[in-house]
């Protein structure tokens, strides 16, 4: 299975510090939780629009008037999933050619015991929807991938469901020496091993609604700590 090249992502390197929060629009409830931004929304859109004309062209050079079914992973993936639909959905308004997309949403859980090797559960489709899926071009849709773990059980579960193409398009790849070295086909961002947050990812489903990627700090981390 063709992966990214990951010279053809934007690489945040190791001992990029990032912006000072004070200059960007932080909600204030946040405010005194966030270190610096890491990735301003600006940069996200721009990365997104050119990871979404990619994703076009190859489809339309590999599968021309073929279409394809685009999953979402939640609840992370949702903006990065609805931000390239929406690239996409434009492209399709103004070309010769187009795609068309069928979207569904998922959610995964890791099996256990006996079948933790097997792969993952795929919540949001039951068995006839995953059946569907055969001979069909899918599109995975994921906010970040780190160990890549989660990603190869989940090709590997929808492997056997026989699907025509799969592809992989992530809004961020972390570096990590826990990585299982799986790359994506698209990424947006490479970015360091470090805690982020906002862009719908989250810390105990809190900065969802933050629009910039930003490291979370100390106080952060203490304020919206598990209550469980």
């Amino acid at each position: 299975m063709a992966s990214l090249n990951m010279k053809n992502c934007l690489n945040i390197p190791d001992d990029f510090g990032g912006y000072d929060s004070s200059l960007f629009a932080i909600p204030a409830h946040y405010q005194d939780s966030l270190g610096n931004v890491i990735i301003p929304y600006g940069l996200i859109q721009d990365r997104i629009e050119k990871v979404a004309a990619d994703i076009y062209n190859d489809v339309i050079k590999d599968h021309e008037n073929e279409p394809i079914s685009a999953l979402c992973v939640l609840k992370g993936g949702y903006k990065f999933f609805t931000d390239v639909l929406n690239k996409m959905t434009q492209l399709n308004s103004i070309g010769v050619k187009s795609v068309q997309i069928s979207t569904e949403f998922i959610r995964l859980k890791s099996y256990v015991d006996e079948r933790s090797a097997g792969g993952v559960q795929i919540i949001g489709m039951d068995e006839s929807a995953l059946a569907n899926l055969s001979g069909k071009n899918i599109v995975i849709f994921e906010d970040i991938i780190d160990t890549g773990r989660t990603m190869t059980k989940l090709l590997n579960t929808l492997s056997k469901y026989g699907p025509r193409s799969v592809r992989v398009a992530t809004l961020l790849r972390k570096r990590t020496p826990l990585s299982n070295k799986y790359t994506p086909h698209y990424a947006c961002f490479e970015i360091p091993d470090k805690f982020i947050v906002g862009y719908a990812l989250d810390y105990n489903e809190y900065f969802r609604d933050l629009e910039h990627i930003c490291e979370i700090n100390d106080f952060g981390k203490e304020k919206y700590k598990s209550k469980k």
